[in-house]
């Protein structure tokens, strides 16, 4: 028997966007996921770049810098006695950053620190683009203030090439951490590459983006 123009419109539909409502008949609900900016690219773009461009004098919006990545790295040198803690360290950062991290190899043995080739002995991760400028809005707003008797970063540890590093005491900072679940306290580096091509224009780029440098 023939189908009617009814049963065919049925039989176009997916079965999985028909969702009944209170009265028992079919409505369609579809589910859009809205993307949100990162809050740091945002005033990037709308504050920072203007204020570097009128304290340089640059002539095109392509010469003002720009973060380029960051470079979270974790040194256990403890697993060569108890390979757990590699495990323990790679949940840990992977919370703090969002990303699944890389396990560091040992490229050579060393017999004085009983370390052979191919053991495991850190842990790291690089972080680009939103990932990148979401981190950066929990470290500056959440994680730094939560610092013990903190007076500021140094605006020394620039290399002069634009990139600055930090070292982190305890990652008991970063609110993704639960105290209670952690078996030791270690800590990581934090570095921020940057496209600067001075490390004074480095500098301006993270003042303006809120980092808290001693004055």
């Amino acid at each position: 028997m023939a189908k009617t123009k009814e049963d065919r419109k049925k039989d176009s539909k997916p079965a999985g966007d028909a969702k009944k409502d209170k009265k028992g008949k079919d409505s369609k609900e579809v589910f859009v996921e809205e993307k949100v900016p990162a809050r740091l690219l945002e005033h990037y773009r709308g504050k920072v770049v203007p204020e570097l461009m009128k304290k340089f004098n640059y002539k095109n919006l392509m010469q003002v810098p720009k973060l380029n990545k960051i470079c979270l790295n974790v040194g256990v040198g403890a697993a060569v006695a108890d390979p757990k803690i590699i495990d323990q360290t790679v949940k840990e950062i992977e919370a703090i950053a969002g990303q699944k991290p890389t396990v560091v190899k040992a490229k050579k043995s060393v017999s004085n620190f009983k370390l052979r080739e191919g053991m495991n002995i850190g842990v790291r991760v690089t972080l680009r683009n939103d990932r990148m400028y979401e981190f950066l809005d929990r470290l500056i707003s959440i994680a730094i203030p939560r610092i013990r008797d903190f007076r500021g970063l140094s605006d020394k540890s620039f290399d002069g090439r634009g990139n600055y590093s930090i070292g982190v005491k305890e990652q008991i900072i970063f609110p993704e951490i639960n105290v209670d679940n952690i078996q030791r306290i270690s800590g990581l580096d934090i570095t921020f590459a940057t496209s600067a091509k001075t490390d004074e224009e480095a500098y301006e780029l993270l003042k303006n983006f809120g980092m808290p440098f001693t004055k």
